[in-house]
C-alpha cells in the first residue's frame, strides 16, 4: 500500500467529514432565525452543496479503500469507517426527503435528521483521529502537527457553533446596553441643567 494513497484517502475524509460538512451544519444554522424568504433558499441550497459534495468525497474515499486497501476489519477505524459510510448515505436520504416547513411530518423528521447529523459529525471526527493513529503506526511518521491542526479547527468550529447559539442574546444585550446608557446619559442632562 502506497503512502500516497494513505494520504489521499485520509485528506479526502478530512476535507469531507473534517470540513464540508461541519461547515454545511454550521450555514444550515443560521436559518434557525432567519425570516426571509429568499435568504432560507440560498441558505439551504449552500447546506445542500456541501453536504453533496461531502457525500461524493467520502463515496470516493470509500472506493478508494476498497480497491486499494486491506478491508480485514481487524481495526476501530475500519469498523467506524464501515458504520459512518452507512450512516452518510442515511442522513442523505433523510435530507432529500424532508417534510415542508410546518407540516406535521417535519416534527418528525427533524430528530431523526439532527441526530444522524450529530452521530455522523462525531464519527467523523473520531475516526479522522483514529485515522492519523493508524498513519503513525503504519508509516511511523510523526501526525502530531496534523492532529494539533485538526484539533485546533474543530475548537474553532465548536466555539462559533456555540456562538451561533447565543448570538441573537449577545446582540440583545448589546442593544439593552446602549440603551441604558443613553438613558444615563439623558438623565444626566436632565440634572445639570
Amino acid at each position: 500500500m502506497l503512502p500516497f494513497q494513505i494520504i489521499l484517502h485520509g485528506f479526502l475524509l478530512w476535507a469531507s467529514m473534517g470540513f464540508l460538512m461541519p461547515i454545511g451544519i454550521l450555514v444550515i444554522r443560521m436559518s434557525n432565525r432567519e425570516e426571509c424568504e429568499r435568504r432560507l433558499k440560498i441558505i439551504f441550497y449552500v447546506h445542500a452543496t456541501l453536504q453533496i459534495l461531502s457525500l461524493l468525497l467520502v463515496t470516493v474515499a470509500a472506493i478508494m479503500s476498497i480497491e486499494s486497501f486491506d478491508n480485514s476489519f481487524t481495526n476501530n477505524h475500519q469498523r467506524i469507517g464501515l458504520a459512518l459510510y452507512g450512516a452518510i448515505w442515511l442522513q442523505a436520504a433523510t435530507g432529500v426527503y424532508k417534510p415542508d416547513r410546518g407540516s406535521k411530518g417535519r416534527s418528525i423528521w427533524f430528530p431523526i435528521h439532527w441526530l444522524l447529523g450529530v452521530t455522523v459529525s462525531l464519527l467523523g471526527i473520531n475516526n479522522i483521529y483514529t485515522g492519523l493513529q493508524n498513519y503513525h503506526t503504519r508509516t511511523l511518521r510523526s501526525t502530531s502537527v496534523w492532529t494539533l491542526a485538526f484539533t485546533v479547527e474543530i475548537v474553532v468550529i465548536l466555539f462559533i457553533y456555540l456562538l451561533q447559539e447565543k448570538w441573537q442574546y449577545i446582540k440583545q444585550i448589546r442593544s439593552d446596553l446602549v440603551n441604558e446608557t443613553v438613558t444615563a446619559s439623558e438623565l444626566r442632562n436632565i440634572f445639570n441643567r
